[in-house]
């Protein structure tokens, strides 16, 4: 069922003249994410404030990282025999957390099927430029909602 659901969102997508990554990217200006010098008390308190559970992380060179996860944190803490305080969170930063699955982030000029491919899998893609600078990313939600703008339903 996976695979056809796959290919009828190919053939759609393919139909659409212009279609291309673009046409779906969230670009790296509204993008809520923290960077990798941040401390773990304001990333913390990012995610929370707008209910994420993963945030893309970005360095001052607007280099994809990676993708830092309430799960990572915690594990990070415990490790480090640290609680929940702010002096704890504030003492470290996102780059001393060692992330356990990153999303990898595919190029501005990649294939549709690259970018559903990856979004089956997360909850958003990390999309880069030539230059591997971060430039935004495409959510699972903003792909579903075009299908089901344009009448694609599989009962």
């Amino acid at each position: 069922m996976r695979f056809l659901l796959y290919n009828i969102c190919i053939e759609i997508m393919i139909g659409e003249k212009n279609m291309n990554i673009t046409s779906f990217l969230k670009s790296f200006y509204d993008v809520t994410l923290v960077y990798d010098n941040q401390n773990l008390n304001d990333a913390l308190a990012t995610m929370t404030k707008h209910r994420y559970t993963s945030i893309p992380v970005i360095n001052r060179e607007q280099k994809y990282i990676g993708t830092l996860t309430e799960g990572d944190i915690l594990q990070f803490l415990l490790k480090n025999n640290d609680c929940f305080s702010q002096e704890n969170l504030n003492k470290y930063v996102v780059a001393d957390v060692k992330r356990h699955r990153d999303y990898e982030p595919i190029g501005v000029d990649a294939l549709m099927p690259t970018l559903l491919s990856k979004a089956s899998n997360e909850n958003f893609v990390p999309i880069v430029d030539q230059n591997d600078k971060f430039i935004g990313i495409v959510t699972r939600k903003t792909l579903l909602d075009y299908f089901f703008e344009h009448n694609f339903m599989i009962l």
